[in-house]
This record gives structure tokens, C-alpha cells and sequence, in this order.
């Protein structure tokens, strides 16, 4: 795109959308503690005043942009299930694939959520408390997969199911994405298996 067309189209946003859009793009370059305010307004071309009056402080700011982030990552299990709409096991195979797919982006960086995690340690920070909630309905909506999907134990499962979740975003940096990745699919891959190997015995009738 011709550096004209785009600079008209980010002046076309609203101050609040080039102020998020500034922040996203600092706060992963630089770190949410290694940038201020001064530095965001000038990013997105407008000033402090104008920043302020969009969100009551940097905290907040901080917070609506975690929110953005989260949208995005829950949209895709709302793909998912649009996807697959009676199917909870390839829902959950599908999120391992698309996590699997995810981390090509975490490679160099890391997650970014829990780098946010690691530069807010503040229980009562607004962000943290946003990727809290998120958590907990992201762990409610795997175990709500599990049960459906007839896992003997699906509280059990929904755990290891969120702990490879976790794992795998914390070991990229260390192992590298195509091992991870692939790591995270078969790991998926054999839990389903697993439980369709049990739901067979269970069934099998008693000699």
C-alpha cells in the first residue's frame, strides 16, 4: 500500500483506535514498562491530553489493550464451533492446531500475554484482572469440550488440556516453534485417542 493511501487511512481512525493501535505496536516492540505516554501520543499523532481524555490513565490503557488482544484469541473457538458445531473433539483438535499455528508468532518474542503477566505482577492491576477472567473462561470452555465429548474424566482432561495450553507457550522460546508445535499436536492427538480407546472398553461387554 502507497505510504499516502495509508497514512490517510490511519488518520481516518478515531483518536482512540490510533492510540490503541500506537500502544499495541510500542508495547511489543519496546515492553509495556519501557513505554510511556508521551510516546504513545506521539505515535498515534495525537498528545497526552487527547490520550487522557480516552483513557483515564495508562493502567486503563494497558488493560484495553489486553482486552484486544484476547478478543482475538477468543474468536478463534467462536471459528471453531461454527466449524464444527457438534463436534467437541475436533473442536479441541482444531485448537491445537490452530495454537500449534499461533506460535510461529511467539517465536522471537514470546506470548504476549504472558510477557504483559510478567511486567504486571500487581495482583489488582486492571490487566492482569482481564487475562484472569479470560483464563478462567477459556479453561470453562475446554472443560465444557471435555465433558461433551465424553472424556471419563473430563475435569482431568480439561487440565491437561490447559496445561499443554500454557506449556507450549512457555517453551517456545527455549525449544524452538516446530518442535513445540508439532509436540502440541500429537500430545492433543493422543489424548482423543485415548479416550476413544477407553470409551471402548467401558463398553465392551463383561465375559
Amino acid at each position: 500500500m502507497p505510504k499516502e493511501a495509508l497514512s490517510a487511512m490511519v488518520q481516518a481512525q478515531s483518536p482512540r483506535e490510533r492510540i490503541l493501535g500506537a500502544a499495541d505496536e510500542l508495547f511489543r516492540r519496546h515492553g509495556i514498562r519501557g513505554v510511556g505516554v508521551e510516546a504513545i501520543a506521539e505515535a498515534a499523532g495525537t498528545n497526552k491530553m487527547t490520550l487522557y481524555r480516552q483513557f483515564e490513565s495508562k493502567d486503563a490503557l494497558i488493560a484495553e489493550w489486553v482486552r484486544g488482544i484476547i478478543a482475538q484469541k477468543e474468536k478463534v473457538w467462536d471459528e471453531l464451533e461454527a466449524k464444527y458445531p457438534n463436534d467437541p473433539t475436533a473442536q479441541l483438535v482444531g485448537w491445537s492446531r490452530a495454537t500449534a499455528a499461533a506460535l510461529a508468532q511467539m517465536e522471537e518474542r514470546g506470548s504476549t500475554i504472558m510477557n504483559a503477566l510478567a511486567e504486571l505482577p500487581e495482583p489488582d492491576h486492571p490487566a492482569r484482572r482481564v487475562i484472569d477472567e479470560h483464563r478462567l473462561r477459556e479453561h470453562d470452555k475446554i472443560l465444557a469440550l471435555c465433558r461433551r465429548a465424553g472424556f471419563t474424566e473430563p475435569d482431568l482432561a480439561a487440565d491437561e488440556f490447559y496445561l499443554l495450553l500454557e506449556g507450549a507457550k512457555s517453551c517456545v522460546s527455549c525449544m524452538g516453534l516446530k518442535r513445540v508445535g508439532e509436540h502440541l499436536m500429537r500430545l492433543v492427538d493422543t489424548m482423543v485417542a485415548s479416550k476413544g480407546k477407553a470409551r471402548a472398553r467401558t463398553a465392551a461387554p463383561k465375559r
